[in-house]
């Protein structure tokens, strides 16, 4: 069999025996792929920094069917990122996003999902330090999107009455999204959302930006986004990248 050749990112990778890496690959054509790099860690020739993390090329992979570890032939580096080396607060948000993509993996090709993963990647890697936070969410809330959970902001999500633009809303997790006064009042667990946050919600999740006025707001979206995550797409397991980058003391700077 030919083997595949993608443009891929890296999103994580970790030793393996003496010599070689196994990564984890976010690819174009055959979605997450888990690749063995034989000798990248004995010899610096063969893929050089190509696998630092976030890095994004052209791969070369040895697929065999049935098989859950493939083989990597080559990784040509197009886009390296080295910003989301150079600050804590923008490696931490990288490898956050690289955590949601892993979460919801799976082989089959996903365009759509690559260029979110892609262009969160890229904003989270130009933007100042006090505007991670934000390119983060950003990004965040545009995979959910493309994965098919856009929450629902300017329609009650129980009843799908309109809602008030300029209006205070229940948030509820579970009901998908904002709730009119009626349908709020039943909701159990519920949050209110200000129109500032609906706001920047909707520009998120429809691949925009916007910026957040101060650290107490930027705190209230990364638990709201945790949350709506854990309901619709985290399972039982543990968010650790999420956590280091929801609670580090940078991302409240």
């Amino acid at each position: 069999m030919d083997p595949l050749v993608t443009e891929a990112i890296v999103l994580h990778s970790f030793d393996y025996l003496e010599t070689s890496r196994i990564i984890r690959l976010m690819t174009r054509d055959a979605g997450i792929q888990s690749v063995l790099a034989r000798g990248a860690r004995s010899s610096r020739k063969r893929f050089a920094s190509a696998l630092d993390l976030f890095a994004q090329g052209r791969a070369e992979i040895h697929i065999r069917p049935n098989r859950d570890l493939q083989s990597l032939v080559s990784f040509e580096v197009s886009r390296a990122r080295p910003q989301l080396a150079t600050d804590v607060g923008r490696f931490t948000a990288g490898s956050m996003i690289a955590e949601l993509a892993l979460r919801w993996s799976s082989d089959e090709q996903a365009p759509g999902l690559f260029d979110a993963v892609e262009l969160a990647l890229d904003r989270i890697a130009s933007a100042s330090e006090d505007e991670s936070v934000d390119a983060a969410l950003a990004g965040a809330w545009n995979i959910i999107a493309t994965l098919g959970f856009t929450p629902a902001l300017d329609v009650c999500a129980n009843c799908h009455n309109e809602l008030d633009t300029n209006a205070r809303v229940v948030f509820s997790h579970a009901a998908g999204g904002a709730l009119c006064a009626k349908c709020g009042a039943l909701a159990a667990g519920s949050r209110t959302l200000p129109p500032s946050a609906r706001n920047a919600m909707r520009e998120w999740t429809t691949g925009g930006s916007a910026r957040l006025e101060n650290p107490a707001e930027a705190r209230a979206h990364q638990r709201l986004l945790r949350e709506f995550f854990l309901e619709h797409l985290g399972g039982e397991k543990e968010l650790r990248a999420y956590r280091v980058w929801e609670h580090g003391a940078w991302s409240a700077a």
